[in-house]
């Protein structure tokens, strides 16, 4: 482990440095040596982000998580390269999931400020950007004439990647005809107002005004082999309902001969193999498809469509990984919701997958002796360590769960005692010492009233369990004790952020001044649940009494 200390430390100096490319190598190397170091993944990541690799940035932090669930760091670490990479939706996701391991954490607060700030979408949804994949923008709009000669001035550049950086200020770029044409190339729309839709030119002092024309223009039409090719992809259409699926395919393989620049004609294809679970096909008709969208500048929409219908044919054969993969390439292309969904259900179903495949009850439990070992020693952390491998060997094991609870208390973390006692429980409700343990940490915390009730459920379970039932009149004395000293009273709930809330509360305030004039009305509030609650809460505590 010495070899891998000293490699970090060397891979930190060089990022101090701004050595990136020396600082990525060092914690590759370490990587190499104990490839389960989550510090050495999320300093890595930290390291790629400042190299501008975000997609690597994010696999690290991926990693991270995967590693050490609990480390907020490395939902930072997600939030931030999801941010570079213009996905402010994900962003916020992992940033809210690091806040339930640390809700006081102020770097994942400002993340979300951050966040929200490109979420002003309908519902606080990210606003689709189509300028979001900047290179692929670039080659797209280099290749089509309408746009072409506009590199040529270097500002057009600078407005490309402003609008990248910032889609808020597509508004206000709005006049610049250069930035029109632009959109039309993108979005696959005509945008000259002036076209064959018989809407009025734009206003403009440097256009002439339009001459008058008695006869009316000829109408528009598309040569007759694509018109055939539509006729025939509307009856494949109409098949694909009936769900006659060979006549679908009949009529898009001749669209495809009649308009071989189509590439809509092959998505539908696919869509077919697809229905009829013929999943290799439709990936290879679907590739087939985007080689003929990219040569022939198709609309973004379109080539996210093929791509996404991939991921649909590998998730459907439960190949995560793959799917993933696909769903971010469509991601790339245009951002939709369904697709993201979707992305985030598989990175969901790898999770789980990888932690199912990490279960080992027998390595759980040579983990949990370790543990025991190192706490009748008196190495706590070195115990809590092993209980956190041998918890996720076993999660399912409520006595792993107290014995973690007991190596909390040891070393006065209370909560996350309380936490892991209400998670034994939960598992295994007769197991008397999660209930015994959780009454422990309850009275640490001074939360007498909850804690006999913690006891009170271990005596259910062994009426004659000697230690419950201590711990039972230990806590109602204190209990009483407590509540007859004032400014025990007054400490214990200035400390309780519960109560804090509640007392601040105006319509609470309403409620205790009624009940003090009037103790009768005490019963009509309990009728409302959250009353009834907030007023146990304050019962608990001893700010309210009742005679």
């Amino acid at each position: 482990m010495g070899d891998v200390t000293d490699l970090k430390n060397k891979g930190n100096a060089a990022l101090q440095k701004n050595n990136i490319k020396e600082a990525i190598s060092l914690y590759s190397q370490a990587i190499g040596i104990d490839s389960k170091n989550h510090v050495l993944y999320s300093n890595r990541s930290a390291a790629y982000a400042k190299q501008k690799k975000y997609v690597e940035a994010l696999e690290d932090a991926e990693k991270v998580i995967q590693l050490k669930p609990e480390w907020p760091k490395g939902y930072s670490r997600k939030g931030s390269a999801l941010e570079f990479l213009n996905r402010f939706e994900e962003a916020k996701l992992a940033y809210e999931e690091g806040l339930k391991y640390d809700s006081d954490n102020e770097q994942l607060k400002q993340g979300i400020k951050q966040c929200n700030q490109h979420l002003t979408g309908p519902a606080g949804s990210q606003p689709i950007n189509p300028f979001s994949n900047l290179d692929e923008l670039k080659r797209k709009l280099k290749l089509h004439p309408k746009t072409s000669k506009y590199f040529e001035d270097p500002s057009y550049e600078q407005m490309l990647q402003e609008l990248n950086e910032q889609p808020t200020l597509l508004a206000s770029k709005l006049n610049d005809p250069r930035l029109q044409n632009t959109l039309s190339v993108l979005i696959g729309v005509d945008l000259d107002m002036s076209g064959a839709n018989g809407d009025e030119p734009m206003e403009s002092e440097e256009a002439p005004p339009a001459p008058k024309s008695e006869t009316p223009p000829p109408s528009k039409e598309k040569p007759s082999h694509e018109q055939e090719s539509l006729e025939e992809k509307g009856l494949g259409n109409a098949a694909y309902k009936k769900k006659d699926f060979e006549s679908a395919l009949a009529h898009y393989d001749k669209a495809s001969k009649l308009d071989p620049t189509n590439m809509a004609f092959l998505t539908n294809k696919a869509a077919v193999y697809f229905e009829q679970n013929e999943l290799e096909k439709c990936r290879e008709v679907c590739h087939k498809a985007i080689e003929v969208g990219r040569e022939h500048r198709a609309g973004y929409a379109l080539i996210a469509k093929a791509f996404a219908r991939i991921g649909n044919s590998y998730m459907r054969e439960k190949n995560y990984a793959s799917a993933k993969q696909f769903f971010d390439k469509s991601l790339a292309e245009q951002r939709t919701k369904d697709v993201l969904a979707k992305a985030q259900q598989c990175e969901k179903a790898m999770a789980e997958a990888e932690r199912l495949a990490y279960i080992n009850p027998e390595l759980s439990l040579e983990e949990k002796k370790k543990g025991n070992d190192f706490y009748n020693a008196g190495k706590y952390p070195e115990a809590l360590k092993c209980y956190n491998e041998a918890i996720k060997r076993s999660p399912d094991n409520a006595t792993l769960y107290s014995n973690r609870a007991a190596c909390y208390m040891k070393l006065l973390e209370f909560r996350l005692a309380l936490k892991d006692c209400d998670e034994c429980v939960q598992k295994d409700p007769n197991f008397i010492k999660g209930h015994i343990r959780k009454g422990g940490a309850l009275e640490a915390m001074k939360e007498f009233s909850r804690a006999v009730d913690a006891y009170q459920k271990a005596l259910e379970v062994d009426p004659n369990n000697s230690e419950a039932t201590d711990g039972c009149r230990r806590c109602l004395h204190n209990d009483y004790q407590n509540r007859n000293n004032p400014e025990e009273v007054q400490k214990r709930a200035m400390s309780d952020p519960e109560v804090g809330r509640i007392m601040r509360d105006p319509a609470m305030k309403m409620i205790l001044d009624q009940i003090q004039r009037d103790p009768k009305a005490l019963q009509e509030h309990l009728k409302n649940p959250e009353v009834a609650r907030n007023i146990q809460k304050l019962l608990d505590v001893g700010i309210l009494s009742v005679r």
